[in-house]
């Protein structure tokens, strides 16, 4: 039987874990300190700058879902986030984006060699913290997880400005660059719990499966979103020439006019035809399919969690799952 998709409420899935979350804020900060000026202006700024902390909040949900008492959780909460941040330094750098969180991106005011030497320090920094919690586990799956989301920022680099890219193509690309994050997460918080293999792979399922939702609703959102609410230049992707899932559903499902016009924007990174695309995705139904496709990816997540014991943490990993794709930044 499928798990029921439950409502959420803004960041409701917090609440349960708010006194967690603030061990991690203070964990993050004691670890962000550097005896070298530059590295801890543009850390700050970028910490500063807030976000939905989602994975961190995968740690101390599972975590605390399992009956966990230890602190290694707040540890290793804070080892996702620095590797997350690290991620977003190198991702602004590469995409030339100048705006995320509704902020200059640390590129666009520190320059792109600040932004990556300080994304190393911080993928460094993430290592030695992994390293003080003493599970050689633990220390496998976060470093698989960065070698397979540096496969994935390559195979995006690839896909850009290609649109021959299909569905599995791109899925691919998210399951890699953004879903494994969100699967290694869920699984830490499982694994030092104690939980067996079942329940580790459970929880992967749910991570894997919700970053999968909330990358798919970011594809929704660049096309139907507006810059103050998602934090970001709307259309975007089609300036970098990303072939993102309503772009690939109009190709594959538009009218030759529509799929002539979407390759030559995605080939030249086109953003000033925005409106006469947004027009054609929106008239196709591909920004429905999209979202329809994030829900069943939801829905994946709130199954894979159904055989946790009931609990106010259990309620928010599937008040999350609601979240995901019915955000609307």
């Amino acid at each position: 039987m499928s798990a029921a998709l439950q409502t959420a409420t803004p960041n409701s899935f917090i609440d349960p874990i708010a006194a967690d979350m603030g061990e991690v804020n203070t964990v993050i900060r004691r670890q962000l300190y550097s005896e070298v000026p530059l590295v801890n202006q543009v850390s700050e700024y970028i910490i500063s700058a807030g976000g939905k902390r989602i994975r961190p909040v995968l740690v101390l949900l599972i975590a605390n879902a399992y009956a966990y008492k230890g602190t290694a959780h707040h540890s290793l909460a804070a080892v996702i986030e620095f590797i997350h941040t690290a991620t977003l330094l190198h991702d602004d750098v590469v995409d030339e984006s100048s705006l995320r969180r509704g902020k200059e991106t640390a590129n666009a005011l520190f320059g792109n060699a600040a932004s990556v030497l300080v994304g190393d320090f911080l993928y460094s920094r993430a290592f030695q913290m992994m390293v003080t919690v003493g599970n050689a586990r633990v220390m496998q799956i976060v470093a698989d997880a960065t070698n397979v989301i540096a496969e994935g920022e390559v195979l995006q680099l690839l896909n850009m400005h290609n649109p021959d890219v299909n569905e599995e193509d791109y899925l691919r690309v998210i399951r890699s660059k953004t879903a494994k994050l969100f699967e290694a997460a869920a699984q830490l918080g499982a694994l030092i719990s104690g939980a067996d293999e079942a329940g580790i792979e459970a929880a992967g399922e749910y991570g894997r499966s919700l970053g999968t939702a909330f990358q798919l609703i970011d594809d929704v959102l660049d096309y139907s979103g507006n810059a103050a609410e998602i934090g970001k230049n709307v259309g975007d992707d089609l300036r970098e020439g990303k072939p993102t899932l309503p772009l690939i559903y109009l190709m594959e499902n538009g009218s030759p006019e529509q799929r002539e016009l979407v390759r030559s924007c995605i080939e030249n990174g086109d953003e000033q035809h925005f409106d006469q695309i947004l027009a054609a995705i929106t008239s196709s139904g591909a920004l429905d399919y999209t979202r329809r496709e994030a829900q069943k990816a939801a829905q994946r997540a709130a199954n894979a969690v159904q055989s946790l014991p009931d609990s106010k943490y259990k309620n928010s990993l599937l008040e999350l799952s609601t979240f995901a794709v019915d955000r609307n930044h």
